[in-house]
């Protein structure tokens, strides 16, 4: 069984959302077969005062439906609009 390192982009709707507790969050919102990555999650600038998280997962790859509920459930979180893969390797 080999494993996937994969970084994720989360927008929020707007400027209001409170990042660290959604970073928080994070570790609780993984289904089996995923594991965060807190040394590699950060929170980023985009623009005119909009920030963003760049969370970091590594996922088993024996279950080829891991990463879709990972997905399901970043986009689940309230106050984020955009869930975007931006970054995925086999380590």
């Amino acid at each position: 069984m080999g494993q996937i390192y994969a970084q994720y982009e989360l927008m929020p709707g707007d400027t209001e959302v409170d990042l660290d507790a959604i970073v928080a969050k994070l570790p609780s919102l993984c289904p089996a077969g995923v594991k965060y990555n807190e040394p590699d999650t950060k929170i980023e600038p985009v623009a005119f005062g909009l920030k963003k998280i760049v969370a970091a997962f590594i996922i088993d790859d024996a279950d080829d439906t891991v990463g879709g509920k990972l997905e399901e459930a970043l986009r689940g979180v309230d106050g984020i609009e955009n869930v975007e893969c931006v970054n995925s390797t086999v380590l």
